[in-house]
């Protein structure tokens, strides 16, 4: 199967922007040129922070899914890298209190 990548891209009013594509270098240039999505041709330029590679485009289209519906917060834990921080916003608000 061809690979796929889900992306982050921050815009330049700091919203984030989830995708997901077969051909990144395409999407990427499309969304600079303004040829992209609604929400990123409005808050040019942008910025890639975030990308990872998926066995296809189901799964990358999967996870960019998943990854819209997450808070700020819980997308900003996943650029950073910051697994402690990932699991801590997985957990339901009423948890995180509780250790």
């Amino acid at each position: 199967m061809k690979p796929a990548w889900v992306y982050i891209l921050k815009c330049r009013d700091g919203s984030y922007y989830t995708g997901s594509t077969t051909n990144i270098h395409q999407r990427i240039q499309q969304h600079e040129n303004g040829e992209g999505a609604e929400w990123t041709k409005k808050r040019l330029p942008v910025e890639v922070v975030f990308l990872q590679e998926m066995s296809n485009k189901d799964e990358a289209y999967q996870m960019e899914q998943k990854v819209k519906k997450w808070s700020r917060a819980k997308k900003v834990a996943l650029i950073a890298g910051d697994e402690n921080s990932l699991r801590f916003f997985a957990r339901k608000p009423d948890f995180r209190n509780k250790k």
